[in-house]
């Protein structure tokens, strides 16, 4: 079994909070993590009817069944039992009673958050990173393997073709949560929108254009982006708003969590027609933006990840917001150092009026430094600070 780094979180969270949530996308691990952790505590699915009845059906009593406390997985299919969970919590007061696991944070969040406040700590716990794959010796040699297969456990666990789990994946499980969340009456429409957020990833999210280009309202897409994004299929990352004189991008770039799944979505065939994709430098972006957001959640922490760009063009590709200080981080698919990689991060003491971190993030292999920037491979990423 891969290590997963939130581990060492989670059990930290447990005994400091009497709940620990572990939120993510389904199949990212949550319930072998949580069984992995708390190996004596019971285990219950919501996936699995006869509970999810028995828990309506008494809510109280099903507690009552658990004298010290339980594994509950897919808790947002009854989130009334939040509230039960509360009072037994607030009576008990012992830290990692109920560990709550859920993959669709829209509804798993806001009941938790409205019932269990100041009672429960979180993770959230997306794919395999980087670091996990490579610990334990299963991370491949080349980053187009990687951007083709994906980080979704099950890939490196059962030995599944990742065009076969992937296609699986979107039938069984997102399209299966987008109609539990929303009533979406043509399942190829969707299937076009998701293939043309694919198409989008690493850019500047025009919602006219995707819904113009999909055929459904603007009103639809941003309910179907609110979806995926619930669903951490997708994320969108924020400008960086410090004003330094210049007139700024302010709309927000989407990404997929998975350049696997997107990959896929793309319609990408094998491994050499991605290395000849166009969409090759933006999956490699998304993957890098991922693993730092990983660092992130695996600690239980925000993410504190920008982008800049001003009107001019100029453009920095992650800024890592650190409170009092910031760094910059610029992303190259491409494994030969070009000078050019450095043009932003060359001009930025100009731009800004300050001098800062910098780090170039490239697909090769060699680690090495060019005036005041880091240059990192993309398979060794740890020395970014979180």
């Amino acid at each position: 079994m891969i290590s997963r780094t939130a581990k060492k979180t989670l059990l930290a969270l447990a005994q400091e909070f009497p709940v620990a949530v572990v939120t993510g996308p389904r199949q990212s691990g949550k319930t072998t993590l949580v069984e992995n952790s708390f190996p004596k505590k019971p285990y219950i699915s919501f996936d699995e009817l006869d509970q999810l009845e028995m828990a309506r059906n008494d809510p109280r009593g099903f507690l009552n069944r658990f004298p010290e406390g339980a594994i509950i997985d897919e808790a947002q299919k009854f989130p009334e039992l939040f509230s039960y969970i509360k009072s037994r919590v607030d009576k008990n007061k012992i830290p990692g009673e109920f560990i709550i696991t859920g993959s669709q944070q829209f509804f798993l969040m806001e009941r938790v958050t409205e019932s269990l406040a100041g009672r429960a700590g979180f993770v959230q716990l997306l794919p395999f990173s980087i670091d996990e794959l490579n610990s334990a010796k299963r991370l491949p040699d080349k980053l187009d393997d990687l951007l083709f297969s994906g980080l979704y456990p099950p890939i490196y666990d059962r030995n599944i073709t990742p065009a076969h789990w992937h296609n699986g994946y979107i039938t069984t499980y997102i399209e299966r949560d987008a109609r539990a969340v929303i009533n979406i009456k043509e399942l190829s429409l969707f299937q076009k929108f998701l293939r043309m957020c694919a198409a989008r990833t690493g850019q500047l999210l025009n919602i006219s254009d995707l819904s113009r280009d999909c055929g459904i309202s603007v009103h639809t897409a941003r309910a179907w982006l609110s979806v995926l994004e619930a669903s951490y299929i997708i994320f969108f990352l924020q400008p960086y708003f410090k004003n330094f004189g210049k007139r700024l991008v302010k709309t927000s770039k989407l990404y997929f969590f998975d350049p696997g799944l997107a990959a896929w979505l793309l319609n990408i065939q094998d491994v050499g027609h991605l290395a000849i994709h166009p969409s090759r430098g933006a999956l490699f972006e998304s993957l890098i933006a991922t693993e730092l957001i990983k660092q992130r959640f695996n600690k239980g922490l925000a993410s504190n990840l920008y982008f800049w760009r001003d009107n001019l063009g100029d453009e920095i590709d992650i800024v890592l917001d650190n409170g009092a200080t910031y760094d910059l981080i610029e992303i190259k698919s491409g494994a030969t150092i070009n000078q050019d990689y450095f043009k932003t991060l060359n001009k930025w003491p100009k731009i800004s009026g300050e001098k800062t971190k910098s780090w170039l993030v490239y697909g090769g292999n060699e680690k090495n430094h060019y005036k005041d920037t880091t240059i990192l491979p993309w398979n060794n990423l740890k020395s970014i600070g979180v």
